[in-house]
């Protein structure tokens, strides 16, 4: 039987192997085997340099606009507030209503392309630099290491015994992750929510059951993820990982180890020449794998569980000024280019390569379709609908009339005024009110009663138009067709 302790593998699915002889007795030892390894807590080392500082930045950015987005004001509302009870998003100038759901649609579009184009030329740049999986286990790592220490302290602290200082450590970093997860949540509820009125509920202890509820669960979200899950996310609940190899090829460039010149790797001391002792660049310290927020070790090659973020280019370039190497042993590369020894240049040449062309033509060919729809997009939507509680009636002098209900949709941030007109039958005419007022970004419901002459139109469903025309500066027009029914 195997040395572990029954307690140790309790939690663990094992299976038991028996040893069988050649003639087919069984032996008396038996090996208990394990299905799924233990998941090994990753310390990522602190590292610094121009992918690092990269990184930041994007932190930053992202983490400005988020937080930062919702404040902003325009004509006298929240800028960017995404109104689900009144079914109307406003983006700045914009005010978009469910029937503009193409837009999203577009929106949607637009962002898959762009991550196989980006994918197509240099690999996972999205994961590594701007996914909010990785942005906020950076923040929580920094807020880690503010608390803690650096990798190695952390290393100690965990392993070290129960004590006041270990239990206040932890305790403060929980506590400030927890209070950065709730401030998350409810940034992101005021997207949805305005968020001068949310603080006010928030302060007053009165927030709605959905607001309260979804404050906690993104709050919760942001927690788990980018408190404990971390690379278990980017490495097995990601899609994006497991496809990304559908987009890659021998010309992406990505984060490579430079197996040639590293090879054979070992330690050795700074004076030695690598060359006399048959060694390679690489001095095996490790530091590679130290910095890498997926813990996996680059040197192996391509390897899913990379995010791209560079950060293992930062510590070897280190290295490599440390010991007096030239830099590049890890560097973004292609395997074309470390294969065949090609230049940056001669690199950067071939990422112009005909699925590159196609993924930028059909992007730009959707984004400027998609702007082109939003520039000519009218603010003004009507929908014509029959009234069913009459479908034609017989009224003074003998004329026919047929009612219809208008939705007229304001999507301005003004008081508008249209007048209705019809046509497409002689004599056609409507007996009703023809001006409607409508509300900025309000929808108004108009009865209009559209009468014809007794001998207008044989019996039967004839088509009309109705034009509704705004008054005022900048004059807007639309055409809605209907049907008018001449009863037997």
């Amino acid at each position: 039987m195997s040395s572990d302790t029954p307690d140790s593998n309790a939690s663990k699915p094992i299976i038991s192997i028996t040893a069988v002889s050649a003639r087919g007795a069984k032996d008396d030892d038996e090996e208990m085997v394990s299905l799924y390894a233990a998941r090994q807590k990753i310390y990522p080392r602190s590292v610094s340099g121009m992918f690092s500082n990269w990184r930041w930045i994007t932190v930053w950015i992202t983490q400005i606009v988020f937080y930062g987005l919702p404040w902003l004001e325009w004509n006298a509302r929240q800028a960017v507030l995404f109104d689900l009870e009144a079914r109307r998003f406003y983006i700045f100038s914009l005010v978009l209503y469910p029937q503009d759901f193409i837009y999203l649609t577009g929106l949607l579009v637009i962002s898959a392309l762009a991550l196989f184009l980006f994918t197509a030329v240099a690999g996972r740049l999205w994961c590594g630099y701007a996914c909010p999986q990785t942005v906020y286990t950076e923040i929580f790592l920094w807020i880690e290491k503010k608390v803690e220490g650096d990798r190695s302290a952390r290393m100690r602290l965990d392993q070290a015994a129960f004590s006041s200082q270990k239990l206040g450590k932890k305790w403060l970093k929980h506590a400030l992750w927890i209070a950065f997860a709730l401030w998350t949540g409810f940034t992101f509820v005021g997207y949805f929510t305005p968020i001068r009125e949310l603080a006010a509920l928030s302060l007053a202890a009165s927030l709605g059951p959905w607001q309260t509820f979804w404050v906690f669960f993104y709050g919760f979200a942001t927690y788990g993820n980018a408190g404990f899950m971390r690379e278990q996310v980017c490495k097995y609940m990601c899609p994006y990982a497991r496809f990304q190899s559908a987009m890659f090829d021998k010309d992406t460039m990505i984060v490579t180890y430079d197996e040639k010149r590293g090879e054979p790797r070992g330690p050795r001391s700074k004076k030695a020449d690598p060359l006399a002792l048959g060694l390679g660049s690489c001095i095996d310290c490790t530091l590679c794998v130290q910095v890498c927020p997926t813990g996996i070790d680059i040197r192996k090659g391509l390897q899913y569980e990379c995010i791209g973020c560079g950060a293992c280019i930062d510590v070897c370039d280190e290295v490599m000024d440390k010991v007096g190497y030239p830099r590049g042993l890890v560097k973004y590369s292609t395997q074309n280019g470390i294969a065949q020894g090609w230049s940056t240049a001669q690199m950067i040449k071939r990422a112009f390569r005909p699925r590159v062309l196609v993924y930028t033509g059909i992007l730009a060919a959707i984004t400027l379709a998609v702007m082109v729809s939003l520039f000519m997009r009218k603010p003004l939507k009507v929908d014509v609908i029959r009234d069913r509680g009459a479908l034609a009636r017989m009224v003074e002098q003998g004329r026919i009339e047929n009612v219809f209900r208008l939705q007229i949709m304001n999507a301005t941030e003004s008081t508008q005024r249209y007048v209705i007109t019809v046509s497409g039958l002689p004599g056609v005419t409507i007996a009703s009110e023809n001006e409607v007022e409508v509300l900025p970004t309000e929808v108004r419901s108009a009865a209009i009663r559209v009468q014809i002459p007794p001998d207008g139109a044989s019996p039967g469903s004839h088509p009309i138009q109705f034009e509704i025309r705004s008054v005022g500066d900048g004059p807007v027009q639309v055409s809605e067709k209907a049907a008018f029914l001449v009863p037997r």
